[in-house]
């Protein structure tokens, strides 16, 4: 079963085919990345993926205005065809000028980076081991690999590509690409995506070796300014503290941290992290407190840390409040809030130094009952344990691809910490996905580990109406949605709710098929991801709902499915019992017909359609709604 591809736009031709080289770019900067040589580190590597794919761009998007309304999905326009020959001829170009100039090992000038080493997220072993085999290629093979892999092309259009990008003998790196042995599919995993990073300090220490002198000379330029300058201009003038160096005390000091009382949620007029009390065996450890305090100001090299998208690292600007400091495992772990971030800072128990230890920032501002009814609190390999609320009355398990299951129990101390429970966002495979349900009197709110500080809730529902999972049916569409979760794992998600927009009766009396429109919210606002998925019928089934939905089309910092735009329309190409081929949409209820043009010819008068076809055939999807305004696929 695959998917239609996506729906082009109404604009004019050359807009549109430019359009969808920038819809494209993460594509090409993840051919690039593929190609180009491991050698530099993959911060290096990174920028220039990056850099190539925009310097390819720009040229080829003046080209599209020149080809006229792409015939095709955008993907197997001309224009894409252009820009992806660039950055292929171009990533190759690289791997041979490095090892010939000088020049070519300096980094791009643009995009830079200062200050921070950014790195795609790490793997399980599988995604290390297809690493180590494509680092034994050479620049051809790799990129051979990645064109049939990648962008699934056949192999005499793939020796027409290598040929066309300066490959002097294309069916060599071909055989070549025969060693990889690894799934194409983890070409498409988080770990070999330049556009989804996480950002890690560089080496502080030498970077303090190489500034001593500058920062001796600056000293000395500094005195000299503050004893020449006006008596008006220093601060606290007439003698008084600076304020802005009080309140970076006052950050410091264990003393002044913010406690509240264990009753406090009860009467407390906002009911989010700020009425979670100070918990914890070591919530009285001053030298603990002292660390994490000094660690979250200035983290040195021995600290590891880790920061959600989008979320400042700097220091508080004055105390935080206390959530919890305690032994949890093998580690000292201390959590604290300012108002806009959770920090997490955790090292070796009974250490009483920095060294090991590890800082996490996430991002919580506008956070509410059931958004801070948990914090990931320690993560130890794949088994994660949780910090609940206080208005958390019980904490149990679900497997959420068994959904006739009966949740089990999960232990909790009396500091609010739970008992070890396997962490799905970690896990190897899909087997089973594990999530935490959290008893707030009568409420039932399920939440789920996606590698963050924070885990995300999950609901389901219209847009309009999101609400907590609940029933046998909802647990069905969840069965075989949450293996899709892994695509928006690390990414600062707050929510993702999965929404059945439509049913649909088969051709040839195959039964009914359910499509689910699921969006993952961020704690940022921006960086939304959407997913139109299509789950056909399963066989009948005791502990498992059925395999995973097709994604029929996906979209990013869409508001699609959301509160601003609750309307949806995708498509997909089926196979029936029969073997017959047909093209199946389906539309939210605001649509009241459906068209598809372009391989295939059909119309309905509804918001389900369904158009013999043949495999292979792409469709353009368009929608009328009642209004008589336009919708195409989402894209």
């Amino acid at each position: 079963m695959s998917p239609l591809p996506e729906v082009p736009s109404a604009a004019p031709g050359g807009e549109r085919a430019g359009a969808a080289l920038v819809e494209h770019y993460a594509r090409l900067v993840r051919l690039g990345y593929l190609v180009l040589p491991p050698t530099p580190g993959s911060h290096r590597r990174v920028l220039t993926a990056h850099a190539l794919a925009q310097r390819c761009l720009l040229p080829c998007r003046r080209a599209a205005r020149e080809d006229g309304p792409p015939r095709a999905a955008p993907a197997a326009g001309p224009s894409y065809a252009r820009a992806r020959l660039r950055v292929l001829r171009a990533a190759l170009e690289a791997g041979r000028e490095r090892r010939r100039s000088f020049r070519a090992r300096l980094p791009s000038p643009l995009p830079l980076v200062w200050g921070l080493r950014l790195l795609p997220h790490s793997g399980g072993t599988e995604g290390l081991a297809l690493e180590n085999a494509l680092a034994a290629l050479s620049g051809p093979g790799r990129a051979a690999h990645a064109l049939r892999g990648l962008e699934g092309l056949a192999d005499a259009e793939a020796r027409r590509v290598l040929a066309a990008a300066g490959v002097a003998d294309p069916h060599a790196a071909l055989a070549e690409a025969e060693a990889v042995s690894a799934p194409y599919a983890l070409l498409g995993s988080p770990e070999f995506d330049p556009c989804s990073l996480q950002a890690r300090p560089p080496d502080l220490l030498r970077r303090r070796q190489y500034a001593k002198a500058a920062l001796a000379a600056g000293a000395a330029l500094l005195v000299c300014g503050a004893l020449l300058g006006p008596a008006g201009h220093r601060p606290g003038r007439g003698g008084a503290p600076d304020p802005r160096e009080a309140a970076a005390s006052a950050a410091l000091d264990p003393g002044r941290l913010g406690r509240v009382d264990a009753a406090s949620w009860r009467r407390s007029a906002r009911t989010d992290f700020t009425a979670w009390p100070a918990r914890g065996d070591r919530a009285g450890d001053a030298g603990l407190l002292r660390r994490a305090l000094g660690a979250w100001a200035r983290p040195g090299g021995a600290v590891r840390v880790s920061v959600t998208s989008d979320t400042p690292a700097g220091p508080p600007m004055g105390a935080p409040q206390l959530l919890y400091a305690g032994g949890v495992g093998r580690a000292a772990v201390v959590l604290l809030y300012d108002g806009l971030r959770v920090v997490r800072y955790a090292e070796p128990r009974d250490a009483g130094r920095t060294a090991g230890a590890a800082l996490d920032f996430a991002r919580v501002d506008g956070a509410d009952r059931a958004s801070a009814s948990a914090l990931v609190v320690a993560r130890s390999g794949e088994r994660v344990r949780y910090l609940t609320a206080p208005w958390v009355s019980a904490v149990s398990v679900r497997d959420l691809l068994a959904p006739d299951g009966a949740p089990r129990p999960l232990g909790r101390r009396a500091d609010g910490v739970t008992d070890a429970v396997a962490g799905p966002a970690t896990a190897s495979g899909c087997r089973s996905w594990p999530a935490v349900e959290l008893r707030d009197g009568a409420a039932a709110r399920l939440l789920t580990d996606l590698g963050e500080l924070v885990p995300a809730r999950l609901t389901s529902g219209p847009p309009s109406a999101p609400h907590d999972v609940a029933g046998r049916t909802e647990r069905d569409g969840w069965a075989r949605t949450a293996c899709l979760l892994p695509s928006v794992r690390s990414a600062g998600v707050r929510s993702v709710n999965s929404w059945r927009f439509a049913e649909q009766p088969l051709p040839e009396g195959d039964g009914v098929a359910r499509w689910f429109c699921t969006r993952a919210e961020t704690w940022r606002g921006a960086g939304s991801r959407v997913l139109a998925q299509f789950q056909a019928p399963s066989a009948p089934a005791v502990a498992t709902g059925g395999p995973p939905g097709a994604v029929a089309a996906r979209a990013e910092d869409s508001p699609a499915c959301g509160v601003r735009d609750p309307r949806v329309l995708a498509g997909v190409l089926w196979r029936s019992r029969g073997g017959r081929w047909y093209v199946l949409a389906a539309g939210s209820e605001q649509v009241a017909s459906l068209a598809a043009s372009g391989g295939v010819e059909g119309r309905s008068g509804g918001r389900l359609l369904a158009v013999r076809a043949r495999a292979g055939d792409r469709a353009r999807l368009n929608g009328t709604l009642a209004d008589g305004s336009r919708v195409g696929g989402l894209r």
